[in-house]
């Protein structure tokens, strides 16, 4: 017998994905995902930072994001910029999967105007 005992004395090697598991707090993926949001857009100016609500079941990750966006602007397209880069990040930081990131755009901010040399506002 190779190392001097018999197999069923010798201590049995554990795969490691069999040693234990791991449990990411919803409100760690919630942090996650408001620095990925951030990440995604920047606050407009006067705006309040994104935040996010989740909810994790079974190793998948349900996301509300909720922000400001400034004002015109393309909403869908960054909404959508933020659900992609949400998504990846979480997948990549918690190692989760992410079936559904919602965004709410919470307010829109206008652009503020400038005044000109006489005076007027554009």
């Amino acid at each position: 017998m190779a190392g001097g005992e018999p197999a069923s004395t010798r201590p049995r090697r554990v795969a490691p994905a069999e040693r234990g598991s791991t449990t990411v707090a919803d409100r760690v993926v919630a942090k996650i995902a408001t620095r990925a949001a951030r990440e995604a857009l920047p606050v407009p100016e006067g705006g309040a930072a994104p935040h996010a609500m989740v909810v994790v079941h079974h190793g998948a990750a349900r996301i509300r994001i909720s922000l400001e966006l400034d004002y015109p602007c393309d909403i869908g397209g960054r909404c959508a910029r933020v659900r992609r880069h949400v998504a990846r990040r979480v997948r990549e930081l918690a190692d989760m999967e992410v079936p559904e990131v919602a965004v709410q755009v919470e307010r829109l901010h206008s652009a503020p105007q400038h005044a000109t040399a006489e005076g007027r506002l554009r």
